[in-house]
């Protein structure tokens, strides 16, 4: 008989560890400078724990402070780069990102889904693409208006699909971002049955987004996508089938076993 981990229980929880955290989450791309009040208004925790809680990511080095506002610093990427190595990312997932990158022509990203986000772990780092957005490995993109957040919605777990379809932030980020929500879950079935989300101008004007999963429904626990113009838009295929072959690949290669 197969042992099992017991259940976390809030006994087990350090409020204080979550509450640093949250902090830390506070931070990120339109809030990288911010005065305690602010960070107390994102948390929602009182100014005198935000004032703790900060105090004590500067003296460790994780922050620094600016006169009244708080700026995250680079020691925070070493979290990250713990993440990075420890699953072999470097070793195992990035030559394959960087050798579709050249025969697709334009930036492979790995997303995960973290909140209403799909979150950058892996990133393709080739030169002189046609197109470039400047994101970054901990960008995080919307999941109702993205290639990515989408083909994560059709892949994940009904309950969080559920929840996420009817709370998520709904930005008009263009004229053509889908705002009927309804609308929405029914493009991703869409992507669920076609195993592929193509998503054209809804994020950016002019680009087509591309994405499918790495693994198979009810087993991916990632997306692999990249954007194009969308004068490429006519014949998404090849795109789509280079991305199906580097998902498969990075299945092989393991990396994503047990997450």
């Amino acid at each position: 008989m197969q042992d099992h981990d017991p259940p976390i229980t809030e006994r087990d929880i350090s409020t204080t560890f979550a509450k640093g955290v949250a902090v830390l989450r506070a931070f990120d791309d339109t809030h990288s400078h911010l005065t305690l009040s602010e960070v107390a208004a994102l948390t929602g925790f009182d100014r005198a724990a935000v004032r703790r809680l900060m105090l004590t990511l500067v003296h460790l080095g994780y922050a620094r402070r600016d006169g009244r506002r708080f700026s995250l610093t680079p020691r925070v990427l070493i979290l990250a780069g713990s993440f990075l190595r420890g699953n072999r990312f470097g070793t195992h997932v990035q030559p394959i990102l960087n050798r579709y990158a050249s025969l697709i022509g334009s930036t492979v990203s790995i997303a995960i889904a973290d909140d209403h986000s799909a979150v950058y772990v892996a990133q393709s780092v080739m030169q002189e693409h046609e197109i470039s957005f400047g994101f970054t490995i901990g960008s995080r993109l919307p999941l109702l208006s993205t290639a990515l957040g989408r083909m994560l919605l059709a892949y994940g777990d009904p309950e969080w699909v559920g929840g996420v379809l009817r709370r998520a932030p709904l930005p008009a980020h263009t004229a053509r971002t889908l705002q009927d929500r309804d609308a929405i879950a029914r493009a991703v079935a869409q992507v669920r049955a076609d195993g592929h989300a193509v998503v054209t101008a809804e994020f950016e004007p002019g680009i087509s987004g591309y994405a499918v999963a790495i693994g198979g429904l009810g087993a991916a626990r990632a997306v692999i996508g990249t954007s194009r113009p969308e004068s490429d838009a006519a014949d998404p295929a090849p795109i789509i089938a280079r991305l199906h072959d580097a998902a498969r690949e990075i299945v092989q290669t393991g990396v994503f076993d047990g997450w």
